[in-house]
Order: structure tokens, then sequence, then C-alpha cells
């Protein structure tokens, strides 16, 4: 059964959107966040103060496609106003691990007593910040930050070993204001 769904998404005050064709650019005190989306046959503007998603004659398909927008860009106006902020904490119960940061590349070292470091990547637009055991992460680009974060715990994930004597790791304490 086709009928008509539109979202309207209020865009706050101190921010500037703009709508070139597919792509929403989104500006604001924390800085720049810019996404693509591919519409197909639904309606994607922007009128006074209003962002507005909808379809005429929407399907099951289309109203899904909807709600994945409107929160995507839910999130775009959030982090653009408030930023998102991930924290890791660095556990080490065997081997003293350090974690080196260069540029966009970050290294964990003698992690369970490994001579290699283990390297990985960290997404641009993210700040990454340590002090101590503590790892802060915060981007105004809610996907970017928690990629970040997940990128730091899958490169200290434990193999081949048991896990309930080897609890060495980085983990995710807190992610866009929720505990874990």
């Amino acid at each position: 059964m086709k009928k008509e769904i539109i979202q309207k998404i209020e865009i706050p005050e101190g921010v500037e959107a703009n709508i070139e064709e597919n792509k929403l650019i989104v500006k604001g005190e924390k800085g720049e966040n810019e996404r693509e989306f591919r519409v197909g046959k639904l309606d994607f503007e922007k009128k006074d103060n209003l962002i507005i998603i909808g379809a005429k004659k929407a399907t099951k398909n289309e109203k899904k496609m909807i709600n994945t927008f409107a929160a995507h860009i839910k999130n775009m106006l959030k982090g653009i106003k408030e930023g998102f902020e991930y924290k890791l904490k660095i556990c080490s119960s065997h081997f003293p691990m350090t974690v080196d940061i260069q540029g966009n590349d970050a290294t964990v070292k003698n992690f369970v007593g490994e001579k290699i470091p283990r390297k990985l990547k960290i997404p641009k637009n993210v700040e990454v910040d340590i002090k101590g055991e503590i790892i802060t992460i915060t981007s105004n680009d809610k996907e970017s930050a928690g990629q970040a974060a997940a990128n730091f715990e899958k490169a200290t994930k434990i193999r081949n070993k048991d896990r309930r004597v080897f609890q060495d790791g980085i983990f995710i304490t807190s992610k866009a204001g929720r505990d874990m």
C-alpha cells in the first residue's frame, strides 16, 4: 500500500545547511560535515529552516530509506552542534603497553609482549588524545569517531590464547554519551 510519507528535520540555530543535488553540507561551530545521499525517487530539499525528505507514493523500502536518511541528518546536525566523544581504556595486566599516534596512524607497542607493534588507521577529521590509560576520541562525525574507536579495539584483539587469562587490550568505556 503506497502512501505519502514526509520527514521534516529542523535545523538548529547557529548551523547552516545546504543541499547540492544529493549532497548535504552542514556547517557550524564544530566545523563542517558533508554526506552524499542516494535518494532515488525521494524528494530531498531544504525550505526555510527545515530539511524535508519524503515521497508522494512511498513503499516499505522508501519508508526505510526516509527514516535512515533522517537519522543520518540528525546525527550530522548533532555532531556539528555538540560533537561526539568516545572514551577507551588501555588495560594491560601482563606487559605494559604503549600507544603512540603519528598523524593518521597509531601504533600499539608491547601488546602481550609482542615484538612487532600493531598498527591501525585513524579516520580523518578525528582527534585522538591519550592521557595515561584513557584514550579520548572526538569528532563531529559519529561514524568516523565510532570507526576510530572500533579500530583501536580490533587492533588489540587477542587470538589463539585463553581470553579468561589474557585480558589485555583497549576497550570502549563510553561512546557518544552512553557508558558501557
